[in-house]
C-alpha cells in the first residue's frame, strides 16, 4: 500500500503543504494566533477618533460599531476565527460587557443558525476566558 492519497482534494492538500515545506520549511509551524499578536488592541480613544463619534458626532461608537461587526461576522458563519477574536477584544476595550458580546453573538443564532453561534461563543470565549478581571 502506498502513502499517496487517492482523494483528489487530498492529493493537491498534499502537494500544497510539500511545496510550502520546500518553499519554507518554517511555514509548517505557522500558527494564525501568534500571527494576532502581532496587532495590539488600540486604545479606546483611537478607536472612537477612527470609527466612533469623530467621523459622525451623532452617529455610533466604537463599542456599538464593533458589536456590529461581530455580528456580521458571526452571520458570515465565524470563519474567519483571527477577525473574530480580534473584535471581541477591541469590543472589550471599547468599554463592551462580558454580557453584551455574548448577546450580540447569541442574537445572530436567530439569522446565521446555532453552529455559527457556537463558533462564534467559543472563539470569544478565547479571549474573554484571558480577560477574567474585567467586567462581566
Amino acid at each position: 500500500m502506498s502513502d499517496k492519497p487517492t482523494n483528489p482534494f487530498e492529493q493537491m492538500l498534499k502537494q500544497a503543504q510539500d511545496m510550502a515545506k520546500a518553499m519554507n520549511p518554517g511555514l509548517e509551524n505557522f500558527s494564525p494566533k501568534g500571527f494576532e499578536a502581532l496587532w495590539p488592541t488600540m486604545p479606546k480613544e483611537v478607536m472612537e477618533m477612527m470609527f466612533g463619534n469623530t467621523v459622525n458626532k451623532d452617529g455610533l461608537d466604537a463599542k456599538t460599531r464593533l458589536l456590529l461587526t461581530l455580528a456580521g461576522l458571526t452571520c458570515q458563519g465565524a470563519q474567519a476565527d483571527s477577525a473574530v477574536r480580534q473584535t471581541v477584544r477591541h469590543a472589550l476595550k471599547a468599554g463592551a460587557k462580558k454580557q453584551e458580546i455574548v448577546e450580540t453573538i447569541g442574537q445572530m443564532s436567530v439569522f446565521a443558525g446555532i453552529p455559527a453561534m457556537t463558533r462564534a461563543l467559543d472563539l470569544a470565549q478565547e479571549v474573554m476566558g484571558d480577560n477574567e478581571d474585567e467586567d462581566q
